[in-house]
């Protein structure tokens, strides 16, 4: 399974919470990530987002259908974002478009085995799979990529 997590790109500043818009920073940031995510996505990758605006216009950058997940919204616990994802068995994989400290916490427990307060910039993927090897479970960290590396 491929299982991408994508922290929504840079927004404004307000309340309420889940309407604060993308900054025009935020809007150059998704539209770099989307450009070099759209042509390595797998064939029938599912795209969840957070209902929150931020998350679903980081989303709408990549120009695929999506749906929204009440999983992924703000102060979910990283077992509802691998509920929503299907994790590990989801195939061909899930991209799910979600907020810290969530993200952080869902990689670390994929990658370290444990819940742990790692930092996920805005704007930014990481690509964890999962696949059985010589009869056990394997879970890799395929990339790591904030949008201040790729072109826009």
């Amino acid at each position: 399974m491929e299982l991408i997590l994508w922290r929504h790109a840079d927004a404004v500043d307000g309340v309420p919470d889940m309407e604060r818009a993308l900054s025009a920073r935020g809007e150059k940031q998704a539209r770099a990530m989307a450009a070099w995510l759209r042509p390595r996505l797998p064939a029938g990758m599912h795209i969840l987002a957070s209902p929150a605006r931020r998350t679903r216009q980081t989303a709408d950058a990549l120009r695929l259908p999506y749906t929204t997940d009440q999983r992924l919204a703000p102060g979910a616990r990283s077992s509802a974002l691998l509920g929503a994802a299907g994790w590990p068995d989801h195939e061909p994989g899930v991209l799910l478009v979600g907020h810290q400290p969530t993200l952080g916490l869902c990689a670390a427990l994929l990658l370290g085995g444990a819940e742990d307060a790692w930092s996920v910039k805005k704007g930014a993927v990481w690509w964890i799979s999962s696949r059985t090897r010589f009869g056990a479970r394997e879970t890799i960290l395929r990339a790591v990529l904030a949008p201040d590396l790729v072109d826009d």
